[in-house]
């Protein structure tokens, strides 16, 4: 077992801001960011700081035009869609351009009907109720692959149905996650979107959450109060 040997009161960085300069500091001084732009890495830094892990850098891939695209979509206030509440409640809002509505249909009364007709996840079956809001939206999905299986099939399905201007597929997991973002990567370009992931087992709400605030704010150092 670790120890830590000090005399009381220990000593500690207390200001919010060094705190985030030292952090990201660390993640370019620790991190291979070489084959990203500036843009992109100023995503990536946060996703990583997210993480605790300067070796995500590896497994993160954005399609060229991921950044732009989501940030215009931002700035036209169109909504982000999640597939988890921890995603949803996660997203700074004060940063957002427009007051961007985040919208979950998890909990919504038609989801388990959904699900239990369609033999599939709540997750997945809520990916139906997002059809109204989905056209030019950001989807954000940190939790469930089946969710971005379906999203993925379902517009496959049907070339008329809204496309999304951006996709954040970021599950976690043991099932399907590394899976689904392989298919994500494959298939977006030819599904007429973008997209950023995190190839492997490794993503979930906190990193999801951090690659879209960094998004919205185009900020890499966060006030802190």
């Amino acid at each position: 077992m670790n120890t830590f040997e000090s005399d009381f009161p220990f000593s500690y960085i207390t200001n919010g801001d060094e705190i985030y300069r030292r952090s990201f500091a660390t993640i370019r001084a620790e991190s291979d960011l070489s084959r990203f732009d500036d843009q992109q890495a100023q995503v990536a830094v946060r996703m990583i700081h997210a993480a605790g892990q300067t070796d995500l850098a590896s497994d993160i891939d954005f399609s060229p035009q991921l950044v732009p695209a989501a940030r215009a979509a931002f700035d036209a206030g169109k909504p982000i869609l999640t597939d988890v509440h921890m995603v949803h409640s996660g997203i700074t809002r004060a940063r957002l351009p427009r007051d961007n509505e985040a919208l979950c249909f998890l909990r919504d009364p038609r989801t388990p009907e959904l699900a239990a007709k369609m033999n599939t996840t709540r997750t997945a079956a809520a990916v139906e109720l997002w059809e109204p809001q989905l056209q030019g939206a950001i989807v954000a999905i940190g939790n469930a692959p089946t969710a971005l299986f379906h999203l993925l099939n379902w517009l496959h399905e049907d070339p008329t149905r809204p496309r999304p201007a951006a996709i954040l597929g970021i599950p976690v997991g043991f099932i399907g996650a590394a899976e689904s973002k392989l298919a994500l990567a494959s298939t977006a370009e030819s599904l007429g979107t973008e997209f950023l992931t995190v190839h492997g087992r490794r993503g979930g709400s906190a990193i999801t959450c951090a690659a879209l605030n960094a998004l919205a704010t185009r900020q890499e150092i966060l006030e802190t109060k």
